[in-house]
């Protein structure tokens, strides 16, 4: 039976690579079984940003972002976030932080980056 996942990334994106990393164990999880959904908080929504010369991987971060889009991986993003900084051919629901925080306790499994 498939599990509920999500994949809490919140840390910044210019100043350590876990966050692609983060993105990358996210994307492997949707293409198995699992119903996966990525919270990005703070600066990790850069991630989804169309300025990405600053983050860290940003190579590997670009190699993995058609496939993101292509099997349309869930982000949620809190809902006073700067959604400028959101490409929009990402699939993203803005919710609010109570909200975020009930999603995150009705998982199955959560990781925490």
């Amino acid at each position: 039976m498939a599990k509920t996942v999500v994949v809490v990334i919140q840390e910044d994106p210019t100043k350590t690579h876990r966050p692609v990393e983060a993105l990358r164990i996210a994307l492997g999880l949707v293409a198995g079984s699992h119903l996966t959904t990525v919270i990005l908080l703070g600066e990790a929504i850069r991630l989804l940003s169309g300025d990405t010369e600053d983050i860290v991987d940003v190579d590997i971060l670009e190699k993995y972002l058609p496939s993101i889009h292509h099997l349309n991986v869930p982000f949620v993003i809190t809902h006073d976030a700067d959604r400028s900084l959101v490409d929009e051919k990402f699939y993203v629901r803005y919710e609010s932080e109570n909200e975020i925080r009930s999603f995150i306790h009705s998982a199955d499994r959560t990781l925490i980056f």
